[in-house]
C-alpha cells in the first residue's frame, strides 16, 4: 500500500510546489504592475506639475501685480513716512506713485502741516540771507536751525529743544562719516602746524617768490595746482590752501582771491574727473535709480557739465587777465596795498631758519599718495574676497568711503612726518606734539560751522525738503521737456544752495531724474544739469561743508569768501543756464559745448569792457 502512496504523494507535493512558485510568478508580477503603475502615477503628476507651473507663475505674477497696481493703505503716520523716504524708489517702480504719494503726505500733514511744502527750505534760506547781511555766520546758522525746529514741532518748547539737539547736533555729530571728516580735519590741521613749525612754508614762499615772479603766475600756479588734486573736495580745499598760501602773499594776493581759487578748483573739477570720490558717488546714485552702468552715464555726462567747465574757463581768464569785479576787486586793491585779509597774524614771521623746500613738499607728496591707497583700501583694492575691486583701481575707487580713506592717509602721514621731522632734526619731538592741538584749534572755526551746517539740512530733511523740490520736477517742470536741462540746473541750484550739500542734491535728484527723462539721448544732458547745478549751488552756499573748508584753507573770513565768489559763481551759472536752454536744439556736445565756451568768453569780454569804462569814468 505504501508503495502505491508514495509515487501520488511524491505528485501531491510537486503539485503544491508548482502552485507555490506560480503564486511567487503572480506576486513578482503584481508587484512589478504595481511599481509600473506607481511611475506612470508619478511621472504624471510631474508632467501635470510642470505644465501647471507657468500658469502659477502667471497667476502669482497677476496677483502681485494687481496688490502694487492697488492703492496703498497710507493712513498711518509711520507707513505713509516710510514710503515717502522710499520716493527715489518709488517714483520709479510704483505704477499709483502720484495717487499713493499724496495720500501719504496727506497722512503725514496731519502731524506736521509744513511738510513737503515751501516752509522745508524756509530755514537755510533765511540762514543764508542772515549771514550775508550780518556777516556773522555762527548766529544765523542756529536761527536757521532754531526756525526749523519750531516749524517742526509746531513751536512746542519742549519737542524744539529735543529736535534741535538729539535729533539734529547730537546725531549729525555722531554720524560716521561726519566723525571722519572732522577726524581728517584735525589731523590735516596738526600736519600744516608741523610744517609751520619747521619752517617749510616759509622756505615754499621764499622760492616761490624767486620762481613765480608775478601775481598772474601765483594765481595760475594754484588753479593748476588745485587741478591736479582731484581725487576729493575736502583734500583739494586744505591742501592747495596750506600750499600756496606762501606762494600768493608773497605776490600780494588777497586771502578772498585764493579761497575763491581753491573752492572753484575744488568740486567742480572732482565732478569732471573720472577717478575722483564725487564720480563714486553719482555713479553710486545713478546704479541705485536703475540705471544699467553709473560710471558710464558719469563718463558721458562729463562733456555736458557746462558749470564746472565754464569755471575753469573763467578762472584761467580772471587770472591771466587780472580781470576782477564786486567786492573781490576791493580786496585785491587791499591786498597790494598790504592788507591780504588773513584772519590770523603772520605764521611766517620769526619763521625757522632749518627749513626747506622739500620739507613742505616731501609729506604733501606722502599725504596724496597715502590718501589715494586710504581710499582703495576702504573700497576693497587689497581685499581678495571682493571679487569686484580686488585689485581693480576704478571699481575700489567707486566702492571707496572717502571719510574713512582720508582718516587712513592723514593718519599715516602724521606718523611720517613726525619720523620725517625728526631725523630732518629742524623741529624736536615735542613740537610735533604740540602741533596736534594747535592744529585742533586752527579747525575749530571750520568745525563749528560745518556742525551747524549739517544740523541745519537735518531740520530740512526732518520737514521734507527733498519731497517739496521733487514735486516741482514732477509737477510744473515736467510738461516743459524741451527746457527740462535748464530747469533741472535751476532746481539743483537751489537745492544745495539751501541745504548746502550737493552730495545730498544727487542723492535726491538724480532718480527722479532718471525717471522723468523722455527719453535716453536726454537723460544724459538732464543728469549732468543735476550734477552742474549741484555743484553750483554748493559753490555758491555759506552753509556748504567746501565752501567753510576753502575759506579754512585760505584762512579768509567766511562770509567774505561767500560774497565775493558769489559775483563770479552767478556770472557763470547764468552763462551755463543759457547753454542748458540751447543744447537740447544743437545735437550733440560736440557742437553744444564750444558754443557755451564761446558764449563765456564773450561775455567775460563785454564785462570787463564795460566795468573799464566805468572806472575809468
Amino acid at each position: 500500500m505504501k508503495k502505491h502512496l508514495a509515487p501520488l504523494a511524491a505528485a501531491f507535493a510537486a503539485m503544491i510546489a508548482l502552485n507555490a512558485g506560480a503564486q511567487a510568478d503572480v506576486a513578482a508580477a503584481a508587484e512589478e504592475a504595481v511599481a509600473a503603475t506607481a511611475t506612470a502615477v508619478e511621472e504624471t503628476v510631474e508632467a501635470v506639475a510642470e505644465a501647471a507651473a507657468p500658469v502659477a507663475e502667471a497667476a502669482a505674477e497677476a496677483v502681485e501685480e494687481a496688490a502694487e497696481a492697488a492703492p496703498k493703505k497710507l493712513d498711518d503716520a509711520a507707513t505713509a513716512q516710510e514710503y515717502i523716504d522710499a520716493y527715489a524708489d518709488n517714483v520709479q517702480e510704483d505704477p499709483n506713485f502720484k495717487e499713493n504719494i499724496e495720500a501719504a503726505l496727506a497722512t503725514v500733514r496731519q502731524e506736521r502741516p509744513a511738510y513737503g511744502t515751501f516752509w522745508a527750505v524756509f530755514p537755510p534760506l533765511l540762514a543764508i540771507v542772515l549771514a550775508l547781511v550780518t556777516k556773522e555766520v555762527y548766529s544765523s546758522l542756529f536761527l536757521g536751525i532754531l526756525a526749523g525746529g519750531l516749524i517742526w514741532s509746531k513751536f512746542s518748547f519742549e519737542q524744539t529743544v529735543v529736535h534741535v539737539f538729539s535729533d539734529g547736533y547730537i546725531a549729525s555729530v555722531a554720524d560716521s562719516y561726519n566723525v571722519g571728516i572732522l577726524v581728517f580735519l584735525v589731523l590735516l590741521g596738526a600736519l600744516v602746524s608741523m610744517m609751520n613749525k619747521t619752517g617749510a612754508s616759509a622756505a615754499f614762499g621764499r622760492w616761490a617768490a624767486a620762481h613765480i615772479k608775478s601775481r598772474v603766475g601765483a594765481q595760475v600756479c594754484t588753479v593748476v595746482l588745485g587741478m591736479l588734486i582731484f581725487v576729493d573736495d575736502y583734500f583739494n580745499c586744505l591742501t592747495v590752501g596750506s600750499v600756496m598760501k606762501p606762494v600768493t602773499d608773497a605776490k600780494k594776493v588777497s586771502r578772498a582771491k585764493l579761497a575763491y581759487l581753491i573752492d572753484a578748483t575744488a568740486a567742480p573739477i572732482c565732478i569732471i574727473a573720472p577717478v575722483s570720490s564725487w564720480a563714486a558717488a553719482v555713479a553710486g546714485f545713478a546704479k541705485g535709480a536703475g540705471a544699467e552702468s553709473g560710471f558710464s552715464l558719469f563718463i558721458n555726462a562729463i562733456p555736458w557739465n557746462f558749470y564746472a567747465i565754464l569755471t575753469i574757463v573763467t578762472l584761467f581768464f580772471v587770472a591771466i587777465a587780472g580781470f576782477d569785479f564786486g567786492g573781490m576787486r576791493r580786496n585785491e586793491e587791499k591786498a597790494l596795498a598790504g592788507d591780504l585779509g588773513a584772519l590770523g597774524a603772520d605764521e611766517f614771521k620769526n619763521a625757522n631758519p632749518k627749513g626747506r623746500v622739500y620739507d613742505l613738499v616731501v609729506p604733501v607728496a606722502f599725504l596724496v599718495a597715502a590718501c589715494v591707497i586710504g581710499m582703495i583700501y576702504s573700497g576693497g583694492f587689497f581685499d581678495a574676497d571682493n571679487k569686484d575691486a580686488y585689485r581693480n583701481f576704478v571699481e575700489a575707487f567707486s566702492n571707496s568711503d572717502a571719510s574713512v580713506g582720508l582718516v587712513y592717509g592723514s593718519a599715516v602721514t602724521i606718523v611720517f612726518a613726525v619720523a620725517y621731522f625728526l631725523c630732518r632734526r629742524v623741529i624736536s619731538f615735542k613740537d610735533c606734539m604740540d602741533s596736534l592741538p594747535e592744529g585742533f584749534k586752527a579747525m575749530v572755526p571750520a568745525i563749528l560751522i560745518l556742525c551747524s551746517a549739517w544740523t541745519l539740512k537735518a531740520m530740512t530733511d526732518s520737514l521734507g525738503a527733498k519731497v517739496f523740490i521733487s514735486q516741482i520736477i514732477n509737477g510744473p517742470a515736467a510738461g516743459l521737456q524741451d527746457f527740462l536741462p535748464a530747469i533741472i540746473f535751476l532746481i539743483a541750484i537751489v537745492l544745495a544752495f539751501s541745504t548746502g550739500t550737493s552730495w545730498g542734491t544727487f542723492g535726491i535728484l538724480i532718480p527722479i531724474v532718471l525717471a522723468a527723462s523722455p527719453a535716453p539721448e536726454s537723460t544724459i544732458i538732464c543728469v549732468s544739469a543735476c550734477m552742474a547745478g549741484a555743484v553750483c549751488g554748493d559753490h555758491c552756499s555759506p552753509i556748504s561743508d567746501t565752501t567753510i573748508m576753502a575759506s579754512a584753507g585760505a584762512d579768509c573770513n567766511h562770509v567774505e569768501h561767500v560774497n565775493t565768489q558769489l559775483p563770479y559763481a552767478m556770472l557763470v551759472a547764468a552763462v551755463s543756464f543759457v547753454s542748458y536752454l540751447v543744447a537740447p536744439f544743437v545735437g550733440g556736445w560736440r557742437v553744444a559745448l564750444p558754443i557755451a565756451i564761446v558764449l563765456m568768453l564773450a561775455t567775460l569780454f563785454v564785462l570787463r569792457a564795460v566795468l573799464g569804462k566805468r572806472k575809468a569814468a
